[in-house]
C-alpha cells in the first residue's frame, strides 16, 4: 500500500522560504516519477514541479520557475520542494503525487499521477 505523507508547511511572510517534504512508504521510491500540485482557495487543482524517478529531469510551472526547487533522495524515501521568495499568491495546500509503478518521467499532468498525500497548508502573508 503506498502512502505519501507531506510536512513543512506553515504561515510564512512574503519573500520568506519553507521547505516542504514528502515521505513515500510502500514500494521501491525509485520506480516512479513524483510531483507537488497546489489547490489555492476557490481555485482548481494547479501543478507545480515534477521530478523524474532519478531526479535528473525536473518540470516548473512558469509561476515558480526559478523561485521553487524540486528535489528528492531515494536513500530516504523523501522528495522535497524548497520554496524562496514567497509571494501571497503561492497561498495553498501543496499535495504530494507518486506515478505509478514502472512510470518513470516527470509530468505535469494531475491525470498521470495515481497515488496523493494528505496535504500540507501554506499560507503567505503580506
Amino acid at each position: 500500500q503506498v502512502q505519501l505523507v507531506e510536512s513543512g508547511g506553515g504561515l510564512v511572510q512574503a519573500g520568506g522560504s519553507l521547505r516542504l517534504s514528502c515521505a513515500a512508504s510502500g514500494r521501491p521510491f525509485s520506480t516512479a516519477a513524483m510531483g507537488w500540485f497546489r489547490q489555492a482557495p476557490g481555485k482548481e487543482r494547479e501543478f507545480v514541479a515534477a521530478v523524474s524517478s532519478r531526479g535528473g529531469v525536473t518540470l516548473y510551472a512558469d509561476s515558480v520557475k526559478g523561485r521553487f526547487t524540486i528535489s528528492r533522495d531515494n536513500a530516504k524515501n523523501t522528495v522535497y520542494l524548497q520554496m524562496n521568495s514567497l509571494k501571497p499568491e503561492d497561498t495553498a495546500v501543496y499535495y504530494c503525487a507518486a506515478r505509478n509503478l514502472p512510470l518513470v518521467v516527470a509530468t505535469t499532468k494531475e491525470h498521470d499521477y495515481e497515488y496523493w498525500g494528505q496535504g500540507t497548508r501554506v499560507t503567505v502573508s503580506s
